[in-house]
């Protein structure tokens, strides 16, 4: 028997999902695919170059991995609270986890040709090519933020039918916001990748770290409004639903 504690989060939201789905389970062996397909080599190294050449694999493969966590951990967090399976979240749900997998390569060889591992100088045949790289790069990031947006509006559409009070209407409108102003940024990268010279695209990158200013902002900004309201919630709405 679950606890309180299992089916209300700390924020006062409360869990509409709190049992594994189809939907659930098929999210999850894709996103173990995707981590697959990250592995520097499925094969043991037979010598030590082999060995070597591994290891040197280990920083991309490292930061592909805690992206995609956080990605799988806010697909986790927004099933957990709202535990919808309607035909507009299956489709979105595709949608992301398609995105998730056609992502997979491009961050793996950026972060493999920014930490230097590719030396060899015919990695790009052209010039446009890097820009094409961090295009390709920045786009693949919006989509998969854009899908977890869609699944964010696609909840407060459904506000009245799931129940949703105040207080859960307020944390799912920052989230929303938090991940279309993550998308944006995407869409802001590549558009620059795309107007810098051919030499100077790689500087596109530093624009993701506008990321970490509007998480702070946005979680300032939401934060005193959904304080104000758990407050203001009477308790019988900060019980567990229910059915949970």
């Amino acid at each position: 028997m679950p606890n309180h504690h299992d089916l209300v989060t700390k924020d006062g939201f409360r869990l509409r999902g709190t049992h594994m789905s189809r939907i659930d389970g098929f999210s999850d062996v894709v996103f173990g695919f995707a981590l697959t397909l990250l592995v520097v080599s499925l094969e043991v190294p037979h010598t030590y170059d082999q060995f070597h050449a591994a290891l040197l694999g280990f920083v991309p493969f490292a930061i592909c991995f805690f992206f995609l966590i956080l990605v799988w951990m806010s697909h986790f967090r927004f099933f957990r609270r709202y535990g919808l399976h309607d035909m507009g979240t299956l489709w979105i749900n595709s949608a992301l986890l398609f995105s998730v997998l056609f992502y997979v390569y491009p961050v793996k060889f950026m972060f493999a040709v920014a930490s230097g591992i590719h030396v060899d100088s015919n990695v790009f045949s052209n010039p446009s090519q890097p820009r094409e790289m961090m295009e390709v790069y920045s786009l693949g990031f919006a989509a998969i933020y854009f899908c977890l947006t869609a699944l964010y509006w696609n909840a407060w559409r459904q506000r009245r039918q799931l129940k949703l009070n105040p207080l859960e209407i307020t944390i799912t409108l920052a989230d929303f916001s938090e991940k279309l102003g993550d998308a944006c940024i995407g869409l802001l990268c590549a558009l620059i990748a795309h107007l810098l010279p051919p030499h100077e695209t790689g500087n596109a990158g530093w624009f993701f770290f506008l990321i970490a200013i509007w998480s702070t902002i946005n979680g300032k900004i939401a934060g005193r409004k959904i304080r104000r309201l758990r407050a203001l919630t009477p308790p019988e709405e900060l019980e567990p639903l229910p059915h949970a």
